[in-house]
């Protein structure tokens, strides 16, 4: 199939995407705690100014030309605790490694990301010609996100106390850079159906990347996202998102409830967070995993294969459903792989989750 072409040519630039959702954040910004709220009504405030900046970029903007290569180009650069972008740069590929924890993990969260889209499935970087990876770390103050702008990642460091550095968790990476995956490839419209499958894909990806760094099998895999990333303030909570259980990754006191649902039975119809698209992409993420788990062994060898084939396949609409999606990827795994295991995995994933494949 042929791939879509860059979505930076498209009439409106990419979507500014963050890990933290915003339920989460506004939630935080109606503590009691002064010293939580002043983190995230900041957050918000950083989060709110880069969407409108992103906003009113021109489209089409230059960018440097990659490399049909084996190995990333890798670029990371200190914003010093402020929010210009990208800041100095303070490490290139093959570089030493320094001091800084940070920048070191940031380097190589770059490369495990890079290592699964090339080494599984043969993509040259996230635009799939050699495009250079571009982080920015020590982002503002007691900033309690990361993002992908469209152009690079972003890290910020936590607070401390509700959340910790954005580089520990190499699927959050992982995550962020999927972002720039779909913009070049099926360019999925952040809002709705079509935003939650946009996060689901990054969840997807960014947990396969944490899988292949580690060796795990999907039995093995913790399927959680941004495990190690909460702080000591947070009592019960394990993660941002749970792919196995959605709805379950935290239960406290300051971050409120995980509100994911895991089927359609469930699906939360809102008005924020661009339609819920960190809320009900739990309903994909559970498909994903249900198939995964049935076929066994390691998650981005066939179920990966599937998803990658219908993300960068050319034939699915920026406003695609999630039936839209699930007939893509029955379609996929029988083209793949015949009427087989594969193709059983994903039609009983879907119907489990609710979401119908006819």
């Amino acid at each position: 199939m042929t791939p879509h072409t860059s979505a930076s040519s498209s009439a409106t630039p990419p979507a500014v995407c963050s890990i933290v959702p915003p339920h989460i954040l506004e939630r935080l910004a109606e503590s009691d705690n002064p010293a939580y709220a002043e983190a995230a009504q900041r957050t918000l405030l950083v989060d709110t100014t880069q969407r409108a900046a992103r906003e009113e970029a021109v489209p089409g903007e230059a960018r440097a030309e990659g490399e049909l290569s084996d190995k990333p180009r890798r670029t990371i650069y200190d914003a010093g605790h402020g929010t210009e972008l990208p800041g100095a740069r303070i490490r290139d590929e093959g570089g030493p490694a320094g001091d800084d924890a940070t920048a070191n993990r940031a380097y190589a969260g770059l490369g495990a990301t890079f290592d699964l889209f090339f080494k599984a499935f043969g993509r040259h970087s996230i635009d799939g010609a050699g495009l250079p990876l571009l982080a920015s770390i020590h982002f503002d103050e007691k900033y309690d996100n990361a993002f992908w702008n469209g152009e690079q990642m972003v890290f910020g460091d936590g607070d401390g106390e509700l959340f910790l550095d954005f580089t520990i968790p190499v699927d959050v990476i992982g995550h962020e850079l999927t972002h720039g995956v779909t913009q070049y490839t099926a360019n999925l419209a952040y809002y709705g159906q079509s935003g939650a499958l946009n996060e689901s894909l990054s969840d997807v990806f960014g947990s396969l990347v944490k899988q292949y760094a580690l060796g795990q099998t999907a039995e093995q895999a913790d399927w959680l996202i941004g495990a190690g990333l909460l702080g000591p303030a947070i009592d019960n909570g394990v993660a941002l998102r749970s792919m196995k259980e959605p709805g379950t990754a935290y239960d406290d006191d300051v971050l409120g409830k995980d509100p994911q649902p895991a089927s359609m039975d469930d699906y939360v119809r809102t008005n924020s967070d661009n339609g819920g698209v960190h809320i009900n992409s739990g309903i994909p993420n559970r498909a994903f995993y249900l198939v995964a788990t049935a076929l066994g062994g390691h998650a981005w060898e066939r179920p990966g294969r599937i998803w990658y084939d219908v993300l960068t396949g050319g034939t699915l609409d920026q406003e695609a459903r999630f039936a839209d999606f699930a007939r893509a990827t029955a379609k996929s795994a029988r083209a793949l792989y015949g009427d087989g295991e594969e193709l059983k995995a994903v039609l009983d994933a879907w119907t489990t989750v609710g979401v119908p494949t006819r």
